[in-house]
């Protein structure tokens, strides 16, 4: 068969043990002139020495255990051709126990063939892996109804299956774009329209395949890269800071304007860099590569950079995900993980799990508060900090995932939902605040090295009567002194002042609090060490004003009873502390952690 286009197409082609997935592959191979010279002959040739009658399935069974066990216990992987396209085919196993297996394929794939045997009818695995396929974000479905021949190509046979299994697929929100007749063994609508059965007009599997609509090319995609590293380079000179890390999608030029993500820094590509090769103004997906920036920024390896022209990933403390779980513990709700993805690895519990198909029972259970081993679960994670990420159905590989236990990697999945947290909402108008700002021609790094510090907002809290105003002032007061640019701003201070709109409406302490770290952000971008207070912030509190004046860093001061974590951004004070012992703790933290230094 002549092939047109070099397009290729991942399919993963799944089903019920001994329901003939090898069968309709090895089909496909013959009838579409894929097979290497000779193959089929030699595949005949070896059955009938060994008296065996001849299956299409011996096309794929390549392993010695499959041979002996006649089931598929691996992925395995071939190829075929249309006019269309090429297609590469993953055979997931059938049985249960392969399940993982059966996951680790499907996540390759942008479409899906699943068997059913019409002999048999539709049974336990048929919508266990209806069910993967749609926690793996896979909708274009063609649904292969095989055996035909063994019901005597049966039109009410095959209508009864259309209709209970299409609606199990519709409660998975999975429209298949074909039910189609066959028998792989005769080769009826496999890759040709079969006279067997006069009563289907639709579609065979091979134009059903090429009917799928082709996913966008990772260079066509917004740019994601994860940062690995950033290098420091002090020979002879030179002072470049490289941000290095693999691009996963898009495309990458010198003078493209960026963010780094969840800390919301921007800046533009100057040069990009290679090792041992010339310099190159534009890089694509799959490359690892390092750039400079126009201008020095301080940023840690995990973040996701993109750039400011693209359509912006998610960022949240909550997700819906899908984990395939393969700990030899299991996984517990409430228990800390760590969860891995790109170069991120950030703290993450098990908040929920909404549905879950156990491999030994149930397709469906949702009375669980653990995952066990193999179990495939819908659950929500909470993050200890904004983690960024896509879609699975947007980009898949920012949206791939492993968690980790006690050093191991014990899961793996893919984020499906980005669920608002206490901070979406100012999170989202600090992105797109950031995203529009404009800054004049001094960078936050010529101000840090031009005043011996990094621009700080420190954020003392406690009771009414505490004595955080005071402990305030006298910061400001002694840092002033030492030659810092800082700034004391009470709330008292805005609410009476930028707030007299909203004063006599009633209790908008949010938006005082709002208010007031909008103010902090541009003290802060000017480069000053800014020294609040208000009493008695809270968790939720303390995390939108986080995120508001994000990218920049707020240390909190707590008088009293500690928030009760362990936080090196948190200083905890007793309700009997000293303004001098508590001032050069402050100082002291502020100089360890360089945020001031010597000039």
């Amino acid at each position: 068969m002549n092939n047109m286009s070099n397009e290729k197409m991942n399919i993963v082609i799944v089903g019920h043990v001994d329901h003939g997935k090898s069968t309709v592959i090895g089909r496909m191979l013959a009838d579409t002139g894929s097979l290497p010279d000779g193959k089929l002959e030699q595949v005949r040739a070896n059955c009938e020495r060994n008296s065996k009658p001849f299956e299409y399935a011996f096309l794929l069974d390549a392993l010695k255990d499959e041979q002996a066990q006649g089931i598929t216990i691996d992925m395995a992987r071939c190829f075929f051709k249309s006019s269309k396209r090429n297609y590469i085919i993953l055979d997931a196993p059938g049985h249960i126990e392969f399940l993982k297996n059966m996951v680790t394929g499907a996540a390759r794939a942008e479409a899906a063939i699943l068997v059913i045997d019409a002999f048999e009818g539709i049974q336990e695995n048929s919508k266990r892996h209806g069910y993967l396929l749609s926690m793996l974000g896979i909708k274009q479905v063609i649904v292969c109804v095989n055996k035909m021949d063994l019901v005597n190509y049966n039109e009410n046979v095959f209508d009864k299956i259309v209709t209970e299994y299409s609606k199990f697929l519709a409660s998975l929100d999975i429209e298949a774009k074909a039910f189609t007749p066959v028998s792989a063994m005769n080769g009826d609508n496999i890759a040709s329209n079969s006279e067997k059965m006069p009563w289907y007009d639709g579609m065979h599997i091979l134009d059903g395949l090429d009917s799928f609509r082709k996913e966008e090319e990772l260079e066509d995609k917004p740019f994601r890269m994860f940062l690995q590293d950033v290098y420091k380079f002090t020979n002879e000179g030179d002072d470049r800071r490289i941000c290095s890390g693999r691009i996963e999608t898009g495309v990458l030029s010198v003078g493209d304007e960026i963010i780094f993500l969840p800390s919301n820094k921007k800046t533009t590509v100057k040069t990009i860099e290679g090792f041992n090769e010339e310099q190159s103004g534009v890089v694509y997906p799959g490359k690892s590569v390092g750039f400079t920036v126009s201008e020095q920024i301080y940023v840690q390896r995990g973040e996701l950079i993109c750039k400011t022209t693209d359509v912006m990933p998610n960022v949240s403390t909550l997700i819906r995900a899908n984990i395939f779980w393969m700990g030899r513990q299991p996984m517990h709700q409430g228990k800390q993980y760590f969860i891995k993805i790109g170069t991120a690895k950030i703290p993450v519990i098990l908040k929920k799990i909404n549905a879950s198909i156990d491999t030994d029972q149930n397709l469906e259970v949702t009375a669980k508060d653990k995952i066990e081993r193999h179990d495939v679960v819908d659950c929500i994670l909470e993050t200890s900090k904004a983690i960024v990420f896509d879609l699975s159905r947007d980009i898949e590989q920012t949206s791939r995932f492993v968690i980790v236990d006690n050093y191991e990697i014990s899961g793996g999945g893919i984020l499906r939902e980005c669920l608002k947290d206490e901070s979406s909402d100012y999170r989202a108008e600090t992105l797109k605040r950031e995203i529009k700002f404009e800054r004049g021609e001094i960078q936050p790094l010529q101000r840090s090295e031009n005043y011996g510090q990094k621009a700080t907002m420190i954020f003392i809290t406690g009771n009414e009567g505490s004595g955080q105003k005071q402990l305030a002032k006298e910061l400001e007061k002694r840092l002033f002194e030492a030659g810092r640019f800082v700034y004391f701003l009470g709330m008292g201070n805005v609410k009476y002042g930028v707030d007299t709109d909203i004063v006599s409406i009633g209790d908008n302490r949010e938006e005082h609090l709002r208010r007031l770290s909008e103010i902090s952000y541009l003290m802060l971008d000017s480069g000053l060490i800014v020294v609040a207070t208000a009493r008695d912030l809270d968790h939720y509190e303390l995390s939108s004003v986080k995120t508001i004046i994000s990218p920049f860093e707020l240390l909190t001061v707590k008088i009293g009873e500690s928030f009760g974590e362990d936080d090196k951004m948190i200083i905890n004070l007793t309700e009997d502390f000293e303004n001098n012992s508590a001032i050069t703790k402050i100082i002291s933290w502020l100089r360890e952690n360089r945020m001031i230094f010597s000039l």
